[in-house]
């Protein structure tokens, strides 16, 4: 919760992303906000007006994220895309580690990159789900920029072998992007 973004804040110069995946979140992001956190992301599902949860993490100080299930289509977001700092698609279902990217996100993402070159929008594109050195070379080729990674990861026996992986994976997946 929010002690931990404090705690992490005070021990770091890295940018917070923080991600809540809870119910409520207006009770919450001035809270997060507040501790330190630098993007603050709520789900679209997990809030009944998603513009003024935005303006409500704008106005703590943060910048504003907006995350959407791997069942929730992209045009559902068009009347805030032009507000946001950042969107997260979700590649797996929330709720649980481990979880096989879902295929359909890369169009979403895809999606996401040409209305934000063909509406001269400012978010970038985070993916969150499934992430490792194969799947982060889809997503970047798509147009993802931040990639979320956990069990590839914190799973591996070497980790630092897997990041490096991942990384290559991503930066294979930009080059590809740059032929198209």
């Amino acid at each position: 919760g929010p002690r931990v973004v404090q705690s992490l804040k005070q021990h770091t110069r890295f940018r917070l992303d923080v991600h809540l995946m809870i119910e409520q979140v207006d009770a919450y992001i001035p809270q997060f906000a507040a501790a330190g956190a630098d993007l603050i992301t709520i789900h679209q599902e997990a809030t009944r007006h998603l513009h003024r949860s935005l303006t409500l993490i704008a106005e703590s100080g943060a910048k504003a994220g907006v995350a959407i299930n791997p069942a929730t289509p992209v045009e559902s977001l068009s009347c805030i895309l032009d507000t946001v700092d950042l969107v997260l698609v979700m590649s797996v279902n929330p709720g649980f580690g481990g979880q096989k990217f879902i295929p359909g996100a890369l169009e979403k993402i895809a999606r996401l990159a040409r209305l934000r070159q063909e509406r001269d929008y400012r978010y970038v594109i985070e993916v969150d789900g499934g992430i490792d050195a194969h799947t982060a070379a889809l997503a970047t080729a798509a147009g993802a920029e931040f990639l979320v990674t956990g069990s590839s990861v914190f799973g591996a026996k070497d980790r630092p072998a897997a990041i490096e992986a991942i990384a290559e994976g991503a930066r294979n997946g930009l080059r590809q992007s740059r032929l198209v």
